[in-house]
């Protein structure tokens, strides 16, 4: 069965609006993907105020941009379709939308991007709302692509994720495990911020740094890395209590960057070791992707480490992956299979999670 799937993201660091079409095709259990189209519309200065400011609007506010975005996501998708030459080939779209409130404690996630309203304006059948079903059974709501990452990439011992934050799949015992590790891009682009850059390239003002063993050793003692899987990172662990910490320090930012990044990949050595099942002498493999996977200096501060665990990384670097699999989350909405897994986000049973719109 082939899936002819637009699908859609927007990371909390409002880069842009990111739009892939892909041809999923799935034969006895197996899938395989075509990325046949992509492209990320950046977000102008009013958008990027719109959606920065969202937490802090009134509900009736809060709602009327919710369906303003809705609208505005289907018109880009409109276009994309036109540029494209895809008239008639989509047979769905998933639009994972714009994360602006996500309290699993509570049972509550929203993202911003009506699919009514992408739904209305494309004619396309819409799936959205990917985490709402997950939260009301107790789970976590996240991380939601190792799901598609374990079906795309089903070779690997190890899927690490090196996104806004650093993620980690893997199944030691054949079951899918899944959690978020630590911060990871925005706090190396806040850092790179300061310097006038929007991201250390090839992370090469990190590789100019010096290591401060002290702090290193603080962001490696916080409380989170202590607790058990499933767990999940939330903005304010980075903006509240990571980057505080960095910037009391009387350090450079290459130093900054340099001790954050070696942070990183302590925490993604960590993980592994967590994951790793004991077996003396074995060799393994892991996949690093993301945006992360661009940072020369991260990679091989990752590799560096891993080394003595025998563990050897190949790294995807694919600039639409999260869109890719958000794409994939909605073919398994669409065929009524899970796509939130308990053992993943701690809920109290896999969920086929999205709500379907269509005005056909």
């Amino acid at each position: 069965m082939v899936y002819n799937v637009i699908g859609l993201t927007s990371g909390t660091s409002l880069a842009g609006l990111d739009i892939v079409f892909v041809a999923l095709t799935e034969v006895r259990g197996k899938w395989t993907y075509e990325l046949k189209a992509a492209e990320r519309l950046a977000y102008t200065s009013e958008w990027e105020e719109k959606l920065g400011g969202a937490a802090a609007l009134p509900a009736r506010d809060y709602f009327l941009l919710h369906s303003e975005y809705g609208h505005f996501i289907g018109h880009a998708v409109n276009q994309f379709i036109a540029q494209h030459q895809l008239d008639h080939k989509v047979h769905f779209i998933t639009s994972h939308g714009h994360t602006v409130f996500h309290v699993p404690a509570q049972k509550m996630t929203a993202q911003l991007g009506d699919g009514a309203a992408i739904a209305a304006v494309t004619g396309i059948s819409v799936i959205s709302d990917l985490r709402s079903v997950d939260v009301a059974l107790g789970g976590k709501g996240a991380p939601v692509l190792p799901v598609a990452e374990q079906l795309l990439f089903p070779d690997y011992h190890y899927r690490v994720n090196l996104a806004e934050n650093a993620s980690i799949a893997a199944q030691p015992d054949g079951q899918l495990i899944a959690f978020d590790v630590c911060p990871c891009n925005y706090v190396l682009d806040t850092l790179a911020g300061l310097l006038g850059r929007p991201f250390d390239e090839e992370g090469k003002l990190a590789a100019g740094g010096v290591t401060d063993q002290g702090l290193l050793d603080a962001l490696n003692g916080l409380a989170f890395y202590s607790e058990q899987y499933p767990r999940t990172l939330t903005s304010k662990f980075g903006t509240g209590t990571i980057l505080p910490m960095i910037q009391q320090q009387q350090l450079s930012t290459q130093g900054k960057l340099n001790t954050y990044t070696h942070h990183i990949a302590a925490q993604v050595a960590a993980a592994v070791q967590q994951l790793t099942p004991s077996a003396e002498g074995a060799a393994y493999n892991l996949l690093l992707t993301g945006g992360g996977a661009r940072n020369t200096y991260l990679v091989e501060t990752i590799r560096t480490i891993l080394q003595p665990l025998n563990v050897t990384v190949t790294v995807q670097e694919e600039p639409f992956r999260n869109a890719l699999m958000i794409a994939l989350l909605g073919a398994l909405r669409w065929r009524q299979e899970p796509n939130a897994l308990s053992a993943v986000t701690g809920a109290e049973k896999d969920s086929v999670g999205g709500a379907l719109w269509s005005v056909e």
